[in-house]
């Protein structure tokens, strides 16, 4: 099955593999900044990658880390300070937080995959979708089973969503021997809501390859698209496009644009 062919949700729906700007291109400019998703849409990006947490008082921010200290001036855990707080915080200094409808506002042809990172965070972002009507633009994702279930309850049916942790390894294990016994939780998983899998080339602990031909086919077995992160270099992005993925998030957006138009794939 050529999954790009036969899209599950309107967020799939591009003729060429999807090109993610990571954090909104985190390599050309502060991470996860306004500025850094506007340096990506003047590109020619329509795929924006961000993470989200929520404020004290439910304003979900786009913001990678649960503290401030690494990325800005400000101090203290995001979930722990009102919006009033955090607002005054500067990425690198000099760039605000970006609010999560703010980004879905100010680029409105853009699609958005979205990492929820705290579970105080399911309940805002559901209710900014909403606000916003952003089902066909939005595919939400987790490291946790227990938050994407969440979100998916929280948000409904319409929600695109990419598999959960324990699906994703049922999928390597089946790409790997065959059907196994974990299936029945990959297949319900399947079912509700997921319209791609969204994985690192190799298990960041064990260093273990996750993508590979038969991981691929696996995944297109079952109608779902395989987006790979976070990919810089020229020769691993035309390797795994060879493989068949259908996505890249990269940090360094120049370098998977100049990949894609050099292989006749930049469609964004």
């Amino acid at each position: 099955m050529n999954s790009r062919r036969l899209p599950r949700h309107p967020f799939l729906d591009n003729p060429g593999p999807l090109a993610f700007a990571h954090r909104g291109g985190a390599l050309g400019g502060p991470e996860n900044s306004m500025a850094a998703f506007s340096r990506a849409v003047r590109l020619g990006y329509r795929y924006l990658e961000t993470d989200v947490h929520a404020t004290s008082d439910g304003v979900l921010v786009a913001f990678h880390d649960s503290h401030l200290e690494r990325m800005t001036d400000g101090v203290g855990a995001i979930a722990s300070l009102p919006w009033r707080a955090v607002s005054t915080a500067r990425i690198a200094g000099r760039e605000p937080i970006p609010r999560l409808d703010e980004l879905l506002g100010a680029f409105p042809q853009a699609r958005f995959s979205i990492d929820v990172k705290a579970p105080g965070a399911v309940r805002p972002l559901a209710d900014v979708i909403r606000r916003a009507s952003a089902w066909d633009r939005v595919c939400v994702g987790s490291f946790s089973d227990g938050r994407l279930a969440a979100v998916r309850a929280a948000a409904g049916p319409r929600l695109a969503t990419s598999l959960a942790p324990r699906g994703v390894l049922g999928l390597r294990l089946r790409s790997l021997s065959g059907p196994v016994p974990v299936d029945r939780v990959l297949g319900a998983a399947a079912r509700r809501q997921a319209v791609c899998v969204q994985v690192p080339v190799r298990w960041p602990a064990s260093g273990l390859p996750v993508v590979d031909r038969p991981f691929v086919n696996a995944a297109h077995r079952l109608g779902l698209q395989v987006h790979v992160w976070t990919v810089d270099t020229p020769e691993q992005i035309h390797a795994l496009l060879d493989l068949g993925v259908d996505g890249i998030m990269a940090d360094r957006i120049d370098i998977l644009r100049d990949a894609l138009i050099q292989r006749g794939a930049w469609s964004q």
